[in-house]
């Protein structure tokens, strides 16, 4: 039985963009983990399944001068990733994990390993539900299972995330590695900028070594517990829940003051978790937001009215042309005295 672990990493993070190659110490943190879950027992290979984006390829240039191999598949359709590169690694036995855990352990990594093992499960993981801090999370699952989800999962979640359809799906057997006391609630993955300055912390105190266990750090919690309090405002499994408006929003909300500088209401006051936040395409009353889904827009345009609706195609082939013959110089535009005239036609004070 050949035992692959994949690590999913890509360099474009909605809310916390290259953060895989962010440096803790003097190496990025994708080689952090790496070195890390090397010191499995369990695992034959390690393979890095990343995108075939050119923004990865940094990713991936450097998971190379490691020595580790890289796989490229779909950015969206991540479950698709993951059955081609364990096609092509020859994978009998899939193991997950997220780029985003540099505190990653080996041995809690082969206590998953060798429990899904001894119990003859499909899929097996500490994360369901989860007891272990959050940044541990191992998932193990065999070839087949992962075939069967690949070609039974629905497109959107169940694609994105990989293992939702094996976790869910009633013909599956599963298995669950529990703590000796639930530790849940702590945060030791890197999603946002605090929850780096949190992990580079724990490294930076038993530097220069990096192969500390986990229960080392449960003390170092326990000793120091204000070093770890910068990210505790943090929610478990964030991203899965929020769209990628959501996500986007947030990164917004870091560099643009309330999030936006033009529009003229607080956008999330209603919906602050929920609310689209953006738009990929509009029509009509319809708008789009950047996950695909539809939404009829009850404002059509918070200051002014929008009688036409959106991407009306008389507008819209208006706006091309002006477009096409040039719309900047440094003489006066004639539409400018048009639209006058017919605001004092319609309004003659």
């Amino acid at each position: 039985m050949r035992t692959v672990a994949f690590v999913q990493s890509r360099m474009g993070s909605t809310r916390f963009p290259n953060k895989v190659m962010q440096p803790i110490g003097e190496i990025p943190l994708i080689g952090v983990l790496l070195e890390r879950l090397a010191g499995s027992r369990e695992i034959d290979e390690v393979i890095v399944a990343t995108t075939v984006s050119e923004r990865d390829d940094p990713l991936v240039n450097y998971v190379r001068s490691l020595g580790y191999q890289a796989f490229r598949g779909s950015e969206e359709d991540v479950l698709d990733r993951f059955y081609r590169a364990a096609l092509v690694a020859k994978a009998d036995v899939v193991v997950r994990i997220t780029g985003d855990c540099p505190l990653i352990d080996p041995g809690v990594v082969d206590e998953v390993i060798s429990q899904w093992q001894s119990s003859g499960a499909d899929y097996g993981s500490n994360v369901d539900p989860p007891t272990f801090p959050d940044g541990l999370d191992t998932e193990v699952f065999s070839f087949k299972a992962l075939e069967t989800a690949w070609k039974e999962a629905s497109p959107g979640f169940h694609r994105e995330h990989v293992t939702p359809f094996l976790r869910e799906s009633p013909q599956f057997s599963r298995v669950n590695v529990e703590a000796h006391a639930d530790q849940s609630s702590e945060r030791w993955t890197v999603d946002e900028g605090e929850d780096l300055e949190v992990v580079r912390k724990i490294f930076a105190n038993f530097s220069p070594r990096r192969d500390f266990t986990w229960l080392q750090v449960t003390a170092l919690r326990n000793s120091h517990p204000e070093w770890f309090v910068g990210n505790e405002h943090l929610t478990r499994n964030e991203g899965m829940a929020s769209g990628t408006g959501q996500k986007l929003w947030k990164r917004a909300k870091r560099v643009i003051p309330g999030g936006n500088m033009f529009l003229s209401k607080r956008a999330e006051m209603y919906l602050p978790d929920q609310w689209p936040s953006y738009y990929s395409r509009a029509e009509g009353c319809r708008v789009w937001d950047l996950d695909g889904r539809e939404f009829i827009d009850m404002a059509l345009m918070g200051v002014g009215t929008n009688t036409l609706g959106y991407g009306h195609p008389e507008v819209d082939e208006a706006v091309r042309g002006t477009v096409s013959a040039g719309n900047m110089s440094s003489l006066n535009c004639p539409e400018e005295v048009y639209l006058v005239e017919k605001l004092l036609e319609l309004h003659p004070w």
